[in-house]
């Protein structure tokens, strides 16, 4: 037989496409006028109602050499002559994105060698043994566990390996195929879009929208509840109903399932350190950002004592030395852990250049004097806006680029330079755009078919994508209704 003949649209992937939104920004620069705002003396936010026409005239040589040198100044930064940074506000105190790009490869080596040290799933394994013969409640702590990963360090790809140990126990109590994925994928796809201390979404946006990660942490945290308690929910009640009459299963439960459960290795000693330092570790950078004292004594206060005051290089630090304490304890030899190490970042590499393009694309915009322009009539369009619409709006508009880039670290290095001001001209808090982005970042990311995490995963559960949409349609459309409620009444308290 002959090779399968292929073709079609293939959608690009999130390289491609900030590559050609960098290419585009560039082209537009050319026919959107110049502009600036007038900085704050004290903060160096932009001042509402200060923006101001320059028309600067900035030569052909200049405009291909920044175009040239996007990527290159998107990791390193490129220093202005007047203030010296890029940007007054919108990149903040580092140059270029190399200590975000450090930090992500450094998380990578971390959870990539606490992976393979077994830990994880002989954990998983062995919560699944003790509930085993116990369906819904099992499905609760499987899909609370899940959600923890996601919104403390974004797990998605991660969630891949479970597949293996997850499907055979669901099939043997008697599900479908279709709650199997949803443990895994709703699970850690609510937690993502509820990331409270994730990396690789909160703690990128925040950098870029210059504020502390911690803040915007209460309302993540009830989202959290409330919609992985939701989301629960709605698995369970369809499991419940599908236990009961198989015929209603969206999918059909197939006789010839495989429904012995996998082996699941030992919770040997040293695994259970290793859980105890995976949880010490990701306790301690939350600890590190939190502003305890603006927290504790109010947001006026000039005392930090209970504040490390960390930032992306120190938190690199306490990852890579985390990795390296927990390939020990695991037994790792030399060559196994710095081969596990090297894997890790390599896995998580392409978040990295995907900040660094998105960041390229800002420094164009910055070099270009467009910025400001742009941020004007973004500005002008909510003037006069109720409050309590901005973060919906915010939600809305990040969607579609959620779609575009299904990178929530690239999109978030793309999107906030340019929103997170809006929130100064609104009256609001910056975090409200951080967590409008990443919940419509989550929320695209629950079922777009250009997120590996999703196909892959349904592919190793063997659930049709039809299927899945059928089955998840309905959920959409209540998270979608729930985020808009939250951040509505985010912005609303938080008006002054």
């Amino acid at each position: 037989m002959g090779k399968k003949k292929t073709g079609g649209f293939r959608f690009p992937s999130a390289y491609t496409i900030v590559a050609l939104v960098a290419v585009a920004v560039w082209v537009a620069a050319f026919f959107i006028p110049t502009g600036s705002y007038a900085a704050d003396p004290d903060t160096g936010r932009p001042m509402p109602g200060s923006y101001e026409r320059t028309d600067v005239e900035i030569p052909l040589g200049d405009r291909l050499y920044d175009l040239f040198m996007a990527p290159i100044h998107g990791l390193y930064g490129v220093q202005s002559e007047e203030t010296g940074v890029v940007g007054a506000y919108e990149i903040g105190e580092l140059f270029g994105s190399a200590g975000v790009f450090l930090f992500v490869l450094a998380v990578g080596m971390f959870i990539t060698v606490t992976m393979k040290s077994g830990a994880i799933d002989a954990g998983l394994g062995r919560v699944s043994q003790k509930f085993g013969n116990r369906g819904i409640p099992l499905i609760v702590i499987l899909m609370v566990l899940f959600a923890l990963g996601g919104t403390t360090m974004g797990m998605a790809e991660e969630t891949l390996g479970f597949y293996a140990l997850v499907v055979p126990i669901i099939l043997a109590l008697g599900y479908d195929r279709l709650v199997a994925a949803s443990v895994i994928l709703f699970g850690a796809g609510i937690g993502t879009l509820a990331s409270t201390f994730n990396p690789f979404a909160t703690g990128v946006a925040s950098d870029a929208a210059d504020i502390s990660m911690g803040e915007g942490v209460t309302l993540r945290a009830i989202m959290l509840i409330a919609l992985t308690a939701i989301t629960i929910g709605y698995v369970a009640r369809y499991a419940t109903r599908v236990k009961r009459d198989p015929d209603r299963s969206l999918m059909g439960i197939d006789p010839n399932d495989e429904e012995k459960v996998t082996a699941v290795l030992n919770l040997t000693v040293r695994r259970k350190i290793i859980l105890t330092l995976l949880t010490l570790t990701f306790a301690m950078m939350i600890f590190s950002i939190i502003p305890w004292a603006q927290i504790l004594q109010g947001p006026d206060t000039d005392s930090y004592v209970w504040q490390l005051d960390w930032y992306f290089p120190e938190l690199a630090a306490l990852f890579v030395v985390m990795t390296i304490v927990v390939g020990l304890v695991a037994g790792m030899s030399e060559k196994t852990l710095t081969n596990n190490m090297v894997s890790g970042a390599g896995d998580f590499i392409s978040a990295g250049l995907i900040i660094i393009l998105a960041r390229g694309v800002t420094v164009i915009m910055n070099n270009s004097e467009i910025t400001d322009t742009v941020l004007n009539a973004l500005e002008n369009a909510i003037v006069g806006a109720p409050g309590w619409l901005f973060g919906p709006l915010m939600f809305l508009l990040n969607v579609p680029l959620a779609f575009l880039v299904p990178s929530s670290s690239g999109h978030a290095t793309l999107a906030m330079p340019v929103l997170a001001p809006l929130a100064d001209f609104a009256g609001l808090d910056r975090e409200v755009v951080v967590t409008a982005f990443q919940s419509a970042s989550g929320w695209i990311n629950l079922f777009t078919p250009t997120s590996a995490v999703v196909m892959g995963g349904l592919a190793l559960a063997k659930v049709g994508y039809g299927t899945y949409l059928r089955f998840i349609g309905p959920l959409l459309g209540i998270l979608a209704l729930l985020i808009i409620v939250f951040l509505s009444l985010d912005a609303f308290v938080a008006l002054p």
